[in-house]
């Protein structure tokens, strides 16, 4: 199961651990001191020490004892595997620094196997072998234990970054995941905005997922970062956020508004599950999405598609927005479902157009129900727009 994700080259640091590479960032002026981020850089430098070396043996199922009497009497399980490692889970609002630290962390680990990757990815990939286990053995097979000695097999060290589960499926195959990964010796790191507690909070079948919040809180050590500043606002508010015309220029302001946003220069693709399906995000890194109008509006996606992108991405950049009419409506009210969807949510939208909120839709027996959207395309350029927070998977305000 292929798992890693390509990461950031500025993170590696030299072979003291992330504290010595936190330390070289902010003397070089890359980062601001901090005492909060500080003070989690400071667990993840135990954490790091205590992982040097890391490298757990695979868990092997007990020898049969020969014999009427060894099998009565004999042992029938495997000698105690030595207590791994806490992991650790740091919580906290958006742009805090948390992805930055774990990478700083994972970067610097010295574990023979380990993995860094976005959750989502993790939970599409475990869906789609679990798929394929059933489709080989047939549905009474039970998919966990291989899957668990797969993932187990590739990294005795998980990072996870943005920690959320939404899904109902992600839901119901978590816990007994989770319990073989940990009982494999598996340790994990995850960042997220959403304290374990509140996973998952109001959705149905929510009791039958408490026990795996139990189980994280187990096994791994759960971290408030309160950071006061908030670091990714105040990026995206030093940026020009809509750029006329769509052309050369335009792609290129975009490219390096993805690169301040997320430290990369390009993001993966992505898949976003909703209801038995999934939803294809041509690049995604960090909280931020990138797509251009066609691939956003041009396809027959609906308001539950555009509501599972905001809640799921803080950001937005979107290429190549043209100009809208009768003739290319369908596109233009997916357009405005989408636009009214990411205001509702506080999504911060970065774009490239053929002309201004207010020009993009100007003829027709249909420009008068554009007005709103144009009103709100206008907002969303604002300092004080984009001063405020996402509300992810919260209920927008009504």
């Amino acid at each position: 199961m292929q798992l890693v994700e390509e990461s950031d080259s500025r993170t590696k640091g030299p072979a003291l651990g992330p504290w010595a590479a936190y330390q070289a960032r902010l003397a070089g002026g890359e980062l601001a001191p901090d005492p909060a981020q500080a003070a989690a850089m400071a667990r993840l430098q135990a954490l790091w020490q205590a992982l040097r070396g890391y490298d757990p043996a695979p868990l092997e199922a007990a020898p049969k004892p020969a014999g009427l009497l060894g099998r009565l009497f004999g042992r029938t399980t495997s000698p105690p595997r030595p207590e791994p490692p806490q992991g650790l889970y740091l919580v906290g609002e958006v742009g805090r620094g948390k992805s930055m630290l774990m990478d700083l962390f994972f970067e610097t680990a010295e574990v023979p196997r380990k993995q860094r990757l976005h959750f989502h990815a993790f939970m599409q990939q475990a869906h789609r072998r679990i798929h394929g286990w059933k489709q080989a053995h047939g549905d009474s097979a039970d998919p966990i234990p291989p899957l668990a000695d797969s993932i187990a097999a590739d990294a005795a060290l998980l990072c996870f970054d943005e920690f959320q589960v939404h899904d109902i499926a992600d839901a119901m195959i978590l816990g007994r995941l989770f319990e073989a990964l940990f009982a494999r010796g598996t340790v994990v790191v995850a960042t997220s905005n959403t304290a374990p507690d509140d996973l998952f909070k109001g959705q149905p079948g929510r009791d039958a997922f408490l026990p795996f919040i139990a189980l994280i809180k187990q096994h791994v050590e759960v971290w408030p970062l309160v950071a006061a500043r908030d670091y990714r606002r105040e990026r995206i508010r030093s940026l020009p956020t809509w750029h006329v015309p769509a052309d050369g220029r335009a792609e290129a302001a975009l490219d390096a508004a993805f690169a301040e946003l997320t430290g990369q220069a390009r993001g993966a693709p992505m898949e976003l599950p909703l209801l038995g399906r999934v939803i294809e995000v041509p690049e995604a890194a960090r909280g931020v999405a990138r797509f251009d109008f066609n691939q956003l509006c041009g396809k027959p996606l609906g308001p539950a598609d555009y509501l599972a992108i905001a809640e799921a991405f803080h950001t937005l950049v979107l290429d190549d927005i043209p100009r809208l009419g009768p003739e290319n409506f369908d596109k233009a009210r997916r357009f405005i479902t989408c636009i009214d969807t990411l205001y509702e949510h506080r999504c911060k939208l970065v774009a490239s157009a053929a002309s201004s909120p207010d020009q993009l839709y100007e003829r027709g027996t249909n420009a008068a129900m554009f007005e709103r959207t144009a009103s709100r395309l206008t907002e969303m350029q604002s300092q004080e727009y984009l001063a405020l927070p996402h509300l992810g998977g919260a209920s927008p305000a009504q």
